[in-house]
C-alpha cells in the first residue's frame, strides 16, 4: 500500500504490459523471421556428352596385325627349334681339317626305313631293307660350300659307291661308314677324305622326303625322256608335271635305266637338280602365303630332318636361302671327279684343285667341274 503523503507511483514500465503489445521488454517490435521456405533445391545433375566409340585407324589396324604375325612366327620358329630331330654328328678327334673359309654342311639323303609300315615301303618302292644288307646306308652324300665372300655356293655330290678310307675299318665305299657308325663315322670318312671340315649336318630319311614332296603339293619337274627303273620298277613319264613324294623319290634314286646311261653320275645329278627345283618350291610365295602347303610342311619337317646337336633353325634357314640358285646358275652344282664311270675313284689331282679351292672360298676351274 502507499506511503503516506506520497502519491501513488505509476507503475513500472513494462511491467504489467498487455501480452498483445507489439512491443518486447527492449522496447523493439518482436523480429520477423524469414517467410518459411522448402527444402533448397538441388542443382540438375550435368549431363555427360554421349560416349564416342574409338574409331581403328589404317595404322592402328596396321599395328595390330603386325604384332600378331610376329607372334604367330615366334611360335612357329620355337615349335621347329624344339622339334626336330637332333644327331651329335659333330666332334673333334685327332687329325681333324682346320678350320678353313667359309661354311661347310655335310647333307646326307639315307635309305632309313623307319617308321614306314610295309604299305608305305610298297607306295615308295623302297625295296626290302634286309635284301639290302639291313641297317641303313646313305643313298645321297653332299656337300654344300657358302663362301664368306661374293664367289657362288657350290653342291658339291660325293658318289655312294666311292672308295675311300673308313676310320678304323679300311677302304670300302664311303656309304658303308654310314652304316657301321652312323653320322659321327661318316663325318669322319668324309672330313677325311676332302680335307674339308664340316660345320653343320642334316640328314632326310625315305618318309621324311616323301612327306615333304607332297606337303607342297609336290615340285615341278620337265623329265626330257621316259625313265623306267629296271630294279625298283618305277616309270617316270617325260613331259613336265608336279611330282609327288612317291614319284620324287623314284627319281632321285634312279640309276637302272637307259635315261641315266651313266648310273650314279646320272643319280647324283638328278638328286641336284630336283634340290635345286623343291628349295625354289618352298621358298616361293605361293607355298609361304598359302595355309594349305605352309601348315603341312611345318608338321612333316620336324620328323623328316636331323640336324647336328649344335646347329639351330637359323643354320637352316641359311642354307635354304644360299641353295635357291641352283635352278638359276646361282649356285654351281658338280660332282667329285672319278676317273671312271664306275664313280669308284676319285680323280686324286682334279679332285685336289676342287678342294682347295673350296678351301679357299675361290672360284673352282671349269675343267674340274663334273655334271
Amino acid at each position: 500500500m502507499p506511503l503516506p503523503g506520497r502519491e501513488q507511483e505509476a507503475p513500472t514500465r513494462g511491467m504489467f504490459q498487455a501480452p498483445n503489445d507489439p512491443r518486447n521488454r527492449s522496447g523493439m517490435p518482436p523480429r520477423q523471421g524469414p517467410p518459411h521456405q522448402g527444402p533448397p533445391q538441388q542443382p540438375p545433375p550435368e549431363q555427360r556428352p554421349p560416349r564416342r566409340r574409338r574409331k581403328w585407324s589404317v595404322g592402328r589396324v596396321l599395328l595390330t596385325l603386325l604384332i600378331v604375325f610376329v607372334v604367330f612366327v615366334g611360335g612357329v620358329w620355337i615349335y621347329l627349334e624344339t622339334s626336330i630331330n637332333r644327331d651329335a654328328a659333330i666332334h673333334d678327334y685327332a687329325g681333324r681339317p682346320a678350320a678353313a673359309s667359309g661354311t661347310n654342311w655335310l647333307i646326307v639323303g639315307s635309305d632309313s626305313r623307319d617308321g614306314l609300315s610295309d604299305a608305305d615301303e610298297q607306295r615308295l618302292s623302297t625295296g626290302d631293307s634286309k635284301a639290302a644288307g639291313g641297317g641303313k646306308r646313305t643313298d645321297t652324300i653332299m656337300v654344300a660350300h657358302i663362301p664368306d665372300n661374293d664367289v657362288r655356293p657350290t653342291l658339291l655330290s660325293l658318289p655312294r659307291d666311292s672308295q675311300v678310307k673308313i676310320p678304323g675299318h679300311g677302304t670300302s665305299k664311303i656309304n658303308a661308314a654310314f652304316s657301321i657308325g652312323g653320322a659321327p663315322l661318316l663325318l669322319e670318312t668324309v672330313e677325311g677324305a676332302t680335307g674339308l671340315r664340316m660345320d653343320h649336318y642334316a640328314e632326310i630319311g625315305f618318309g621324311g622326303f616323301a612327306n615333304i614332296v607332297d606337303a607342297v603339293g609336290g615340285v615341278n619337274m620337265c623329265i626330257d625322256n621316259e625313265m623306267h627303273d629296271t630294279v625298283t620298277n618305277v616309270t617316270i613319264p617325260a613331259g613336265c608335271r608336279d611330282l609327288d613324294g612317291a614319284q620324287a623319290l623314284g627319281f632321285v634314286r634312279m640309276r637302272h635305266s637307259e635315261a641315266t646311261p651313266r648310273s650314279d653320275l646320272d643319280r647324283v645329278a638328278n638328286q641336284r637338280k630336283f634340290i635345286g627345283a623343291m628349295v625354289s618350291t618352298i621358298a616361293s610365295p605361293g607355298t609361304l602365303l598359302n595355309p594349305f602347303d605352309v601348315f603341312p610342311l611345318l608338321s612333316a619337317a620336324p620328323d623328316a630332318l636331323t640336324i647336328d646337336s649344335g646347329d639351330h633353325l637359323h643354320n637352316l634357314v641359311g642354307l635354304a636361302m644360299a641353295m635357291r640358285g641352283i635352278s638359276t646358275g646361282g649356285v654351281v652344282t658338280t660332282t667329285v671327279p672319278v676317273t671312271s664311270g664306275s664313280a669308284e675313284n676319285w680323280d686324286k689331282n682334279k679332285s685336289k684343285q676342287m678342294f682347295d679351292a673350296l678351301k679357299g672360298d675361290t672360284t673352282i676351274p671349269d675343267s674340274v667341274i663334273v655334271n
